[in-house]
């Protein structure tokens, strides 16, 4: 087809401006809200549109720079998007994670993460890093009582080995902010943590120049329940603090800035992750370039991503791997530098071989049989995705200045804005799921009621510090916390003697409602782990109640529709209630208008969509006794 013919065709169709899918779009709606109906109000602060248009794109000045050139929007790599697998070891035991590591490294993993904090001499971190071709695979250190000791040890090593220094490539996780946050301490002081900072950033320099030195553990924000915009804005300001006391002591910006690696946490909302990791580049350019920065290497930013922890459950753990399948998706699209996919089960045990090889195999899989290594930026250009990217970082900015003008991170840290911000944005996610806003399969929705995990829970040793506190401390959580400490007791209960309660579907009427009321009912109280007893449908009241006495159930749930629910509800309570049941009678729904007749005549209690179904479900145990 030549171009007349190709331009013949295209005039059969042509464009439609964006005033007339307004105007088909509020002729659909017939008279709805379009804000209401169709504006999403993101918990980052800004509203996403329902479609985007090339005319969306305008004024966004970063989208004519190609890959591998500044802002970096579009990743650090010109022809592909080879991110480095990452695999971090879990054990302590030296000799443990060195063969942990050495089987992750063998079977597809190019980086390991390691915890060092039992490497006191040269020997042990030699014995920790046995069989292992540097020239192969990245070091990244995650944990040490002296991460400058490890440093020089690992220095030692390279040079006992005759590896050469600048092939080299990890990191050490030295974090003092981090530590602050979470301990409430810095490891010693900020004045002693800088010096050190120096040193660490004089070895790196000198002998291993693709290691880095300073890390900014975003990812803290958010396994607290930071929004992703507060993720992104504190982590600027963490590495802020870093760089201007750094630089306040003599180095330059060059000297420090290529040293920095941020790692951020991958959470659940697909597209604003890979837009957040877009934007992350965008802004470290910006500030980096405030700091008078001369070598365009210094305004790359190197990102680890680690899937979050605050959205896996301990119920259902097999969906977490759909979970951290698409999180390390969101992670690889906006072109992070390596990626680790944290194990199904690692949030109530050890993560054992299964676990941790699929872990590992999930990476390989999008390497080698999704091509996802092979474009550079499959984001660019995407209305959708440019949009969210300048929004995540227009916020994130002004987020970022506002701790700027309170003194910046640290003052913000001991004065508690920053916990008290990353609270408010968790409280909102723990009411949200507790209200099913934000659903998660088998814990809120859809549970198994007779999965059981209390005997599969390892007990979590929590680390203690020495050092005085000095501020309130960011309190990481997990969202299903609250549903799975329902569920455990309802199993420690009966492990210890008591009786499971049972929850009976009394269903007649309208086959359509009673089977949508039933199956809501069932996914309601199953989240309790409590047994659900179904039921076809009863054709009369009475066999119905004589089915309900002698179920012996805790809870009677009447299920049917809101037309019939006058007549039949204050016969079936009565009737119950009548015969000495101690039952609990619920109807599933809120007739507003019988409400009141309806607990007249016996009924105890409503459950509907607009149920807190973790209050509800917590009152429940209460009165039934479950402890």
């Amino acid at each position: 087809m030549d171009h007349s013919e190709q331009t013949k065709i295209f005039s059969e169709f042509p464009p439609v401006p964006t005033s007339t899918w307004e105007e088909k779009i509020k002729t659909d709606l017939k008279g709805g809200d379009y804000n209401k109906k169709l504006i999403w109000k993101t918990d980052e602060g800004f509203d996403v549109k329902p479609y985007y248009r090339s005319e969306d794109l305008a004024g966004l000045e970063y989208l004519n720079a190609p890959p591998d050139c500044a802002p970096y929007v579009r990743g650090c790599r010109k022809e592909n998007n080879d991110w480095i697998i990452r695999q971090d070891i879990y054990p302590e035991d030296i000799l443990q994670s060195n063969i942990l590591a050495r089987d992750a490294i063998a079977k597809g993993a190019g980086a390991v993460g390691l915890k060092a904090n039992e490497v006191t001499t040269f020997q042990q971190l030699s014995d920790l890093l046995s069989g292992i071709d540097f020239h192969k695979t990245g070091i990244n250190f995650i944990s040490a009582k002296s991460y400058q000791s490890v440093l020089e040890y690992f220095i030692k090593e390279l040079i006992d080995r005759g590896v050469p220094n600048e092939k080299i490539t990890g990191s050490i996780n030295f974090d003092p902010i981090g530590h602050l946050l979470l301990h409430g301490s810095f490891y010693v002081s900020w004045d002693h943590d800088m010096e050190e900072a120096e040193s660490l950033l004089s070895m790196v320099r000198g002998k291993i120049p693709g290691f880095k030195a300073i890390m900014v553990n975003g990812h803290y924000f958010q396994d607290a329940g930071s929004s992703l915009v507060q993720e992104l804005a504190f982590s600027l300001a963490c590495a802020s603090e870093y760089l201007a006391s750094l630089t306040g002591r003599g180095a330059s910006a060059d000297e420090v800035a290529p040293y920095f690696q941020f790692s951020l946490g991958i959470g659940p909302n697909y597209f604003m992750e890979i837009a957040k990791f877009r934007a992350a580049r965008l802004l470290w350019a910006r500030m980096v370039e405030q700091y008078q920065a001369k070598r365009e290497d210094s305004l790359k930013l190197f990102i680890h991503a680690t899937t979050a922890l605050w959205n896996k459950s301990i119920y259902d753990p097999y969906v977490n791997m759909l979970r951290t399948t698409t999180e390390g998706m969101s992670a690889i699209l906006g072109n992070a530098d390596s990626v680790s996919i944290n194990p199904f089960d690692i949030t109530f045990r050890d993560p054992d071989e299964i676990s941790r090889r699929i872990a590992r195999n999930q990476q390989l899989v999008l390497k080698e049989e999704s091509y996802l290594d092979k474009i550079v930026d499959p984001a660019a250009g995407s209305y959708y995705i440019e949009n969210l990217t300048h929004s995540i970082a227009h916020h994130a900015w002004e987020l970022f200045k506002d701790v700027e003008g309170r003194g910046g991170m640290i003052e913000c840290v001991k004065s508690g804005f920053i916990q008290d911000e990353v609270e408010r944005s968790r409280n909102q996610k723990v009411l949200d799921i507790a209200q099913r806003k934000i659903i998660m399969l088998g814990t809120n929705q859809y549970p198994d009621h007779t999965e059981l995990m209390a005997d599969s829970i390892q007990p979590l040793i929590e680390p203690q510090t020495q050092a005085p506190v000095i501020c309130k401390r960011l309190v990481p959580f997990r969202i299903a916390s609250g549903f799975e400490e329902i569920r455990l007791t309802t199993e420690r209960f009966v492990k210890h003697g008591g009786k499971r309660p049972a929850i009976f579907l009394f269903t007649m009427g309208n086959l359509a409602m009673l089977r949508a009321r039933a199956g809501f009912a069932a996914n309601f109280f199953g989240c309790s782990g409590y047994e659900i007893l179904d039921n076809q449908c009863f054709l009369t009241v009475d066999e119905g109640v004589e089915s309900a006495l002698l179920s012996n159930a805790e809870v009677i749930v009447i299920c049917s529709s809101d037309e019939e629910y006058p007549r039949i509800v204050p016969e079936i309570a009565g009737k119950i209630k009548a015969a000495g049941s101690k039952a609990r009678i619920v109807v599933a729904g809120f007739p507003k208008d019988m409400a009141e007749t309806f607990k007249s005549s016996g009924v105890d209690d409503f459950i509907h969509v607009r149920s807190n179904l973790l209050e509800t479900l917590r009152d429940f145990q209460n009165k039934l006794g479950v402890k």
